[in-house]
């Protein structure tokens, strides 16, 4: 596969350092780049096959931005993998609750069963989310 990795101007050294610690591993090619929510997602194009995300749901003045984003970046034919831990303290519930709402304003979800996750790695509290674009039907 062909890789974006991306993260903030601040973490793209420590993406440079996983990238380069693990190139043994690499058949295709890998590079990292800035990506800040909400802004111009033009040079990402043409729209991913896949976008993986995990563990980008954590607080509420980042939902818009990671929304407009996702919109942004996927085609009709991208899958968007998301992965979050549940947290239940503070906020969390309700930051989640109302992600997961305006996602479906232009998404459908399709929560991966427990069973289906890695046995190695699965537990009650992580979440692992389906996620493609609305098919839009009829003239826009």
């Amino acid at each position: 596969a062909n890789v974006t990795v991306t993260d903030l101007e601040e973490l793209q050294e420590l993406l440079m350092v996983n990238i380069e610690n693990n190139k043994h591993l690499v058949t295709g090619s890998v590079r990292a780049k800035v990506l800040k929510w909400g802004e111009d997602v033009t040079e990402f194009q043409p729209p991913p096959d896949y976008i993986l995300m995990a563990d980008c749901i954590y607080y509420e003045e980042s939902l818009e931005p990671l929304l407009k984003t996702l919109k942004d970046l996927t085609g009709p034919d991208t899958c968007v993998l998301c992965c979050y831990e549940q947290r239940t303290m503070g906020k969390n519930p309700e930051i989640e609750k109302k992600y997961f709402e305006l996602l479906q304003r232009d998404f459908e979800l399709e929560k991966i069963p427990l069973d289906r996750h890695d046995e190695e790695y699965r537990s009650e509290d992580i979440h692992i989310m389906n996620i493609h674009r609305k098919q839009v039907v009829g003239p826009q």
